[in-house]
């Protein structure tokens, strides 16, 4: 078979693990150099490949490539793109169509979540709609962890684990100035749809140590006068309590609580500054000094903390995606299927994309405690394995070493191309 060469790129919100699937793909398609020859990037996500603006990434060392494992962020750039329909944007298509010729990729691996994976199946029906054979596999990564079938998904597992260690710290230093000084502190973490993220924050208490918290998903209606009772409750009994919100919480009135009226690329409502609301609502009802924090993008770039399992499930999830490639699968996701939880078992499985595009895993019910307020042993049986372990990257001066790229563009060969 006569080599071809490959198109990767990243999409959505990047993550602290994103990378190492990068460094899964790009370590696994130099092992097969006679089928691969060259993995292209592209820059920015899908942009990349509709401006012809790619990264040729054989100019980067092994060591730079293996570096990737430990550096969060997009080494490549992302974007937050979503192809529309052929029917509504022939061109965009007919123009993949032209830079895949013009370097001869017949390999795409798309990194991202739900919206990439929609992207990701309309390009692997290219061969069907205009002819043009082309190999896509959807690389999973979601720090919301709402891709359907695969029971995890990279980048979830390491802001569990910051989440969970931040509300824990949080609440010590709580815990230790509420005599005279604030009752009540605030997080608010990603999650529009789901709470996984949100749920993570009940990892932060054990029975070992344990921490009053109350915990707001986006899966469970505000109720303020029940929200209030409960943190009442808590801050009379501790002294204090801490309280993780998710983005996506809602109102009974159907809104969320933190919908500014703004749209990103996507069409989803841009969120932002739930904690604060969430804590004047404190400081109305039970007029209670507080503090609010917000995780924003510390909880999905801080690689210093990773989870272990997070790590090798993120760059065995590109790994497989060139192994499913080259035994010539397409319209595809590698998946992470639990073996066993204790012990924690997993294997790599397989997806087919049109049962992942544009379906969103909610948290289950029974993962919620009866009050609407915290997790359930299901959830946290669920949720300790994929925050076990430690992977820290290399330090330098007292910093971790990240690595950046050389990141060579590949010379153009067609004409411009305005989106």
């Amino acid at each position: 078979m006569a080599s071809k060469n490959a198109f990767y790129a990243q999409s959505g919100g990047v993550t602290a693990v994103i990378n190492a699937s990068a460094a899964g793909v790009l370590e696994t398609a130099r092992q097969h150099s006679d089928k691969i020859a060259n993995v292209y990037a592209g820059r920015n996500g899908i942009i990349g490949a509709l401006t012809e603006d790619l990264i040729d990434t054989n100019a980067e060392s092994a060591a730079a490539i293996a570096g990737l494992r430990y550096t969060p962020s997009g080494g490549f750039g992302s974007c937050r793109y979503k192809l529309k329909s052929l029917e509504q944007n022939r061109r965009e298509y007919e123009r993949l169509i032209e830079v895949f010729k013009a370097h001869n990729i017949g390999y795409f691996f798309y990194n991202g979540g739900g919206d990439s994976a929609d992207t990701c199946l309309k390009v692997s029906q290219l061969a069907d709609t205009l002819g043009y054979p082309i190999q896509a596999i959807h690389v999973p990564k979601t720090v919301d962890n709402d891709l359907p079938i695969t029971d995890c998904c990279p980048g979830f597992g390491s802001v569990a684990k910051y989440i969970a260690v931040s509300t824990r710290e949080a609440s010590f230093d709580v815990a230790s100035m509420a005599k005279t000084s604030t009752k009540v502190f605030v997080l608010e973490v990603m999650g529009r749809h789901a709470g996984w993220i949100a749920a993570a924050g009940g990892l932060a208490s054990s029975p070992d140590c344990e921490i009053p918290i109350v915990i707001l998903f986006p899966e469970i209606t505000f109720n303020k006068a029940k929200f209030l009772a409960k943190v009442d409750h808590y801050v009379k009994q501790y002294g204090y309590c801490s309280v993780v919100v998710s983005e996506g919480v809602k109102g009974e009135d159907g809104n969320f609580l933190a919908d500014q009226g703004l749209r990103d690329a996507f069409g989803h409502a841009q969120l932002g500054g739930v904690a604060p609301v969430v804590a004047n609502i404190i400081k109305e009802g039970l007029s209670l000094k507080f503090h609010w924090g917000v995780a924003d993008y510390l909880q999905r770039a801080a690689r210093h903390i990773a989870s272990k399992t997070d790590v090798e499930q993120a760059y065995a999830m590109g790994k497989a995606a060139v192994e499913y490639a080259l035994a010539g699968h397409n319209s595809v996701m590698p998946t992470i299927v639990r073996e066993s939880n204790k012990p924690y078992k997993w294997s790599v499985g397989m997806a087919k994309l049109s049962e992942v595009a544009n379906v969103e895993k909610m948290m289950p019910a029974n993962y919620i405690s009866e009050d609407g307020f915290g997790i359930s042993q299901a959830c946290r049986d669920y949720l300790l394995p994929l925050i076990e372990g430690e992977d820290y990257p290399p330090y330098k001066d007292g910093l971790p070493d990240y690595v950046r790229l050389k990141s060579v563009a590949v010379a153009k060969k067609l004409a411009e191309f305005k989106l």
